[in-house]
């Protein structure tokens, strides 16, 4: 059974920082691309940012390009999610999800049917 858990939200102030983890029971790990989504009240769920198998390309959405950064440990079946400058629009809750790839595309990609798991999310809330 696959699973991914994502942890290390909470609630921190404007201008701070947080950092997501996923661990995911797929294997084997490096044959999937990893992606970060998050979706708040009342909106559709966005890509945030996502990351090839080997690590070798990551990708970002506009809105987080510059404050996030998104990295894999293969070894430890863990991918991450460092947030930086966070800004009150941040808030969402944050899911973590898995996309099976042969090979590593020369961009991660960007639409939610692309990814074949999902995770449960975790609350980031940002404030003033």
């Amino acid at each position: 059974q696959v699973q991914l858990v994502e942890s290390g939200g909470g609630l921190v102030q404007a201008g701070g920082s947080l950092r997501l983890s996923c661990a995911a029971s797929v294997r084997p790990f490096n044959r999937y691309v990893m992606g970060w989504f998050r979706q708040a009240p009342g909106k559709e769920r966005e890509f945030v940012a996502g990351i090839t198998g080997n690590g070798g390309s990551t990708t970002y959405s506009d809105p987080v390009a510059g404050r996030f950064t998104i990295s894999r440990d293969n070894a430890k079946n863990t991918v991450y999610l460092q947030m930086n400058s966070l800004k009150l629009e941040d808030t969402a809750v944050y899911y973590c999800a898995a996309d099976y790839s042969l090979g590593n595309p020369p961009n991660p990609p960007n639409r939610l049917y692309d990814y074949d798991y999902w995770g449960q999310g975790t609350q980031v809330t940002v404030s003033s």
